[in-house]
């Protein structure tokens, strides 16, 4: 993949390419008796996409947001860049302005315009001037195929429009990674493929992502790697070609079954 193109934020966001960025060993998580995460290890090297796929309750999204610590671990180690993930604080704030996460419920201010909800972040964190704010901003719009939403407020935006801007919103960020929690669950059939689009584009210029789909074309061409969770571990990590080709757990298989099926 091409190295991340610096003139879409303010630093090239993929040098060193292939060094660990995100380590996790021996995550777990319980929800009461449910053992959400189980014995979890993996590496994620900077610039690496990686998608998390499994059936429903499989600790997907509670992986993703334990990475960003939206969840929290019972025990195990998260680091990203080196660094132990902080429990709270300065720390902590600092650390989520270095990961952007995009949901699957879009997440924008409604009051503020799409030009607004993008800026916010640079300008009251990263203390950036109002007016490089929003030229950033309109460059990650215009990337994004948005620009000339800027002056709207999301309610008036469509579905893909919206997560579209979210995806903007943690690139004006500059982050090192990026997560996505099933980033087009909530669209409308015909509006998945142009936030597919858009991951895709990021996945080509070296954006280091991990992104929790359900969407196995994504998978298959923008992917370096497949992990395959279910009952809370991880089965599978393997190349998307490896993997989708040439499963081998039979639980892998029997997912692979069904949801290729339709």
């Amino acid at each position: 993949m091409a190295a991340f193109d610096p003139s879409l934020t303010t630093s090239n966001i993929a040098v060193g390419r292939g060094e660990p960025l995100v380590v996790l060993e021996h995550v777990d998580k319980h929800y009461g008796e449910l053992h959400v995460l189980n014995d979890i290890s993996t590496v994620v090297n900077r610039g690496e996409v990686v998608v998390v796929i499994g059936p429903s309750g499989s600790g997907k999204s509670t992986l993703c947001r334990a990475i960003n610590r939206l969840e929290t671990i019972d025990s195990g180690l998260i680091s990203i860049d080196g660094d132990k993930l902080p429990e709270e604080g300065k720390q902590l704030a600092a650390l989520r302005a270095d990961v952007g996460m995009v949901f699957q419920s879009f997440n924008l201010f409604a009051h503020k315009t799409v030009l607004e909800n993008v800026t916010l972040g640079p300008i009251k964190v990263k203390k950036m001037k109002k007016a490089a704010a929003e030229e950033l901003a309109m460059r990650l719009l215009d990337r994004v195929g948005v620009a000339n939403q800027a002056k709207k407020l999301p309610s008036q935006l469509s579905g893909g429009q919206q997560q579209r801007v979210a995806i903007a919103r943690s690139l004006a960020m500059n982050p090192k990674l990026i997560l996505m929690d099933e980033p087009t669950s909530a669209l409308d059939p015909e509006m998945i493929n142009e936030v597919l689009d858009v991951m895709v584009g990021l996945a080509d210029q070296g954006m280091t992502m991990i992104v929790v789909t359900h969407e196995m074309g994504f998978a298959r061409k923008a992917a370096d790697r497949v992990i395959f969770m279910a009952d809370g571990k991880v089965v599978e990590e393997a190349t998307p070609a490896e993997f989708f080709d040439h499963p081998k757990s039979d639980r892998a298989k029997d997912f692979l079954s069904k949801i290729l099926a339709h």
